[in-house]
């Protein structure tokens, strides 16, 4: 495969373990950090100590922090940036008028508040009808840079764009699938971090795995009925990038979301776990979106809304529970 010119921007422990992935493919990556400061000590260091420790990251992977050196002359720019950010670096890029023939790549898991936006849908609405596709599933950036077995999914509305990129992308240790359910595969891996979140509390407040499987099943419920409402296959949502990702985020141990909810069931609120985090918790935000996009489409979702509860009312996990638990009775 030839050196394909490949910028990736977010120095995350998401981008970074790409920028690894492809550089050990043969191919050409870049990493754009919104840092300065934090962008010379990764060049200097060469170990994302923040969001990635341990792994080392090859020399030949060019770090910057210039979003003009980052974009220019590219012919693969991904987004690995919080989802909440997104928008601002989006017009920084309008604004240097990069070449429309790139090709774009959102690996982002979350929703836009307040537009309550995929992010696909924003990145178009910013730059225009480009070429685009998004990478989803369960997708743990340390286990992914260590080459543990990993599956994903690229999906896109082009045939032919999403085939490319699974060629890209597709190694011995990282297998990508293709889908052509753009809203199900950006909506399974938003979602689902408002039930890693949910399954956290458990955690935190000592239940055991009956609580979990309950979690995880009747999440998956509301996480396919709300996608339906908004156009998506149901059955997307039994794929990698529906239940896999929310398997993973919601029993792995390097899961921010589930950490948060963790902390949270252990009695501390919201704004202290916030303080103690370096990486963003994609959940907390999509958590008010997914309530919001409830109420908007009409669509019954009990979790989701007593996580919202949780963490923007004030409510204690042990009510929120009870709540859940003592619904009236109905078929499944």
């Amino acid at each position: 495969m030839r050196k394909l010119r490949i910028s990736i921007l977010g120095d995350g422990g998401w981008g970074t373990a790409l920028a690894i992935l492809l550089h050990h493919k043969g191919l050409k990556a870049s990493l754009w950090g919104a840092f300065p400061d934090y962008v010379s000590y990764l060049d200097k260091k060469r170990i994302n100590t923040k969001f990635l420790p341990q792994i080392k990251i090859p020399k030949d992977i060019e770090i910057t922090s210039n979003l003009n050196n980052a974009i220019y002359d590219k012919e693969l720019i991904i987004f690995a940036i919080p989802s909440q950010y997104l928008r601002r670096v989006l017009k920084m890029i309008h604004q240097l008028d990069c070449p429309r023939e790139v090709i774009y790549l959102s690996v982002i898991k979350g929703i836009e508040t307040g537009s309550l936006k995929r992010m696909s849908e924003v990145i178009h609405e910013e730059i225009g009808n480009v070429k685009l596709a998004v990478l989803s599933g369960p997708t743990i950036a340390y286990e992914v840079a260590k080459e543990i077995p990993t599956t994903a999914v690229i999906a896109s509305y082009d045939k032919n764009l999403r085939k490319y990129l699974q060629g890209i992308f597709m190694t011995e240790r990282f297998r990508i699938y293709t889908n052509d359910d753009v809203i199900g595969v950006e909506l399974g891996g938003s979602l689902k971090n408002i039930i890693a979140i949910a399954c956290g509390i458990s955690d935190g407040l000592g239940f055991g795995t009956n609580t979990k499987a309950a979690l995880l099943s009747r999440g998956l419920v509301e996480i396919s009925r709300l996608g339906y409402a908004m156009g998506a296959r149901v059955r997307t949502f039994s794929g990698i990038s529906g239940l896999g990702d929310l398997v993973t985020t919601c029993v792995s141990p390097y899961s921010r979301n589930r950490f948060v909810g963790e902390q949270i069931g252990k009695g501390k609120s919201l704004k202290q776990v916030k303080a103690r985090m370096q990486m963003v918790a994609e959940g907390v935000l999509t958590t008010q979106s997914a309530y919001a996009l409830s109420l908007k489409y009409k669509v019954d979702m009990p979790i989701t809304k007593e996580v919202y509860s949780v963490l923007y009312k004030n409510k204690s996990p042990e009510r929120a529970v009870r709540d859940l638990m003592s619904r009236e009775r109905k078929e499944e």
